[in-house]
């Protein structure tokens, strides 16, 4: 039985901490490399590069990825690379959508970056879902009780 937990933790952090890598190469790709002349263009709306708060940016991510992590893991059964990549393109989406298009309804943000932040983080969600879905395994997952 302890065993068994700690192995589950292990995969478990072994996840977390694919995910979080894997959040934080793509969001360098995107931010640091594909939307950054857009960044530019529209510098007025972010501080600026040496006032930037990236420690923050970092533990956000790794937050994100724990909970990411832990929610695949506590509510999706059974655990799959299927389930892990639907799982992702459902957390993506949603959460594509809020910073995308919400931040997009209340800032004057030209809409190729709504667009852009909505697909990165849809991706992210899905490459996210398919590392959860490769590394966390399931325990013995007993069929569904059916009747009384």
């Amino acid at each position: 039985m302890i065993q068994e937990a700690m192995h589950n933790w292990k995969r478990i952090s072994a996840a977390i901490a694919a995910v979080f890598l894997a959040w934080s190469l793509t969001d360098f790709l995107l931010h640091g490399l594909l939307l950054m002349p857009t960044y530019e263009a529209t510098a007025h709306l972010w501080r600026p590069l040496e006032e930037m708060k990236n420690w923050i940016l970092h533990l956000v991510t790794l937050i994100a990825a724990g909970g990411f992590v832990k929610i695949y893991a506590l509510l999706c059964s059974p655990k799959s690379l299927g389930r892990g990549t639907f799982f992702g393109l459902l957390w993506g989406v949603v959460v594509g959508i809020s910073m995308g298009y919400g931040t997009y309804a209340v800032m004057p943000l030209p809409y190729h970056l709504a667009l852009a932040w909505f697909l990165g983080t849809t991706l992210q969600g899905v490459l996210g879902g398919f590392l959860a879905g490769a590394i966390v395994k399931g325990e013995r997952e007993e069929a569904p009780r059916v009747g009384v």
